[in-house]
């Protein structure tokens, strides 16, 4: 049998010789070591890619992310105003609906006015009558003036009439004892004399009692003006109450947790409806740690990320921290000082302030929302620029 020979003819050499240069060549001819020179490649393009991302995470740590105080344990808060009558009434009007924005001194409710209205007419009818009351008792003051200016003076005619019968008796007596006059005429001028000198005590006996009477209308003039003064309080308690049939919106702000219905009767303490500031009065309470308070300061920048969009995070700034932790603030503070002692711990609320135009264009702004606050202990002007920022300035790229 002839043997079949497998060398390639002189022609198909050359072909493949030609086609080297132009074709890849197939995977089952590349040879080991250019296998390993890739894998070597792509092994110290991700080491590369490693350590430049090792640097700027050491880079940002270094001088940033070291002085970066976070805590999700925070919420928006607003200083709420839940209002309700001081007054009894039947809610008669109802001006605003709910969510809907409310100035100061708007009226919110209306309570019905009929009732105390005329309370307040019953006191203004009291303290006229008071008034004309003080009126009566000055013009006594005056009267029991008068009359002991009448007093003094009949003190003095009867003084003179006292002095004249005296004088009169007197003589009689010398006459009758020299037999000059009847001694019927002497009795007559003793008892003359008598008279007088009754006369003279009557008149300041009368004297006296006019000086009484004027105590007692100096008193009486006290007592009405004391009266006026608690019947003028109580016009002005019945004023207010008037005025209480109106709730009005204490702030600028957003009505809302609308309770009174129309016709509905009321009394004090029964919560009708609230008014929450609007989004510029709003400010965030973040419990921190108290390991993490060692360097916090008032002022400081906070960055403020909110759970319902993790985009929408905003500048702030520390406005003051509480002065004892929150858990002294409850209901029941722990009392340690037992036998069956645990170590926590603590949490103290940082009270954070929001700038006004910021706050205007943060639209998820809400009262009760949870945020994520991150302080920045490097001090009031200090400039974050994140992981992204410091490997960039690394590369030379920021």
């Amino acid at each position: 049998m002839n043997a079949i020979s497998e060398k390639p003819s002189p022609s198909t050499a050359e072909a493949q010789s030609q086609d080297t240069g132009a074709r890849p060549r197939p995977a089952h001819l590349i040879t080991p070591a250019s296998g390993r020179a890739r894998k070597w490649l792509l092994r110290a393009g991700i080491a590369t890619v490693l350590l430049a991302g090792g640097a700027g995470v050491g880079t940002w740590w270094i001088a940033e992310g070291r002085f970066i105080e976070s805590t999700d344990n925070a919420y928006v808060q607003g200083d709420i105003a839940v209002l309700g009558p001081r007054i009894e009434g039947d809610v008669v009007a109802i001006h605003v609906a709910d969510n809907q924005i409310v100035h100061a001194g708007d009226p919110l409710i209306t309570l019905d006015p009929t009732d105390w209205q005329a309370r307040l007419d019953q006191a203004r009818g009291a303290v006229a009558e008071a008034a004309a009351a003080i009126l009566t008792a000055r013009q006594q003051v005056l009267q029991a003036g008068a009359a002991i200016d009448q007093a003094d003076a009949m003190i003095v005619q009867a003084q003179a009439e006292a002095v004249r019968a005296e004088a009169d008796a007197g003589r009689s007596g010398a006459l009758t004892s020299a037999g000059w006059t009847s001694r019927q005429t002497n009795d007559a001028k003793i008892a003359d004399e008598r008279k007088s000198a009754a006369a003279v005590a009557a008149a300041r006996a009368q004297k006296e009692s006019a000086v009484q009477s004027l105590a007692v209308a100096r008193a009486q003039v006290t007592q009405a003006e004391a009266r006026k003064v608690s019947l003028d309080a109580a016009e002005k308690l019945a004023e207010r109450n008037l005025g209480y049939t109106v709730i009005r919106a204490p702030f600028d702000g957003i009505a809302g947790n609308r309770a009174a219905q129309l016709g509905q009767h009321v009394g004090p303490a029964l919560q009708l409806i609230s008014v929450t500031p609007l989004r510029q009065q709003l400010y965030v309470v973040a419990n921190f740690k108290e390991t993490q308070l060692r360097r916090m300061l008032p002022g400081q920048k906070v960055l403020l990320t909110p759970d319902i969009d993790p985009d929408g995070a905003i500048e702030a700034r520390v406005d003051s921290l509480a002065p004892a932790t929150g858990a002294l603030y409850s209901l029941l503070p722990p009392e340690n000082a037992t036998g069956n002692f645990t170590k926590v711990v603590q949490r103290v609320p940082v009270k954070i302030r929001i700038d006004a135009d910021t706050a205007a264009h943060a639209p998820w702004l809400r009262a009760g929302l949870s945020v994520t606050a991150e302080v920045d202990t490097r001090g009031p002007e200090a400039v974050r620029h994140g992981l992204l920022g410091s490997i960039a300035a690394l590369l030379g790229l920021g």
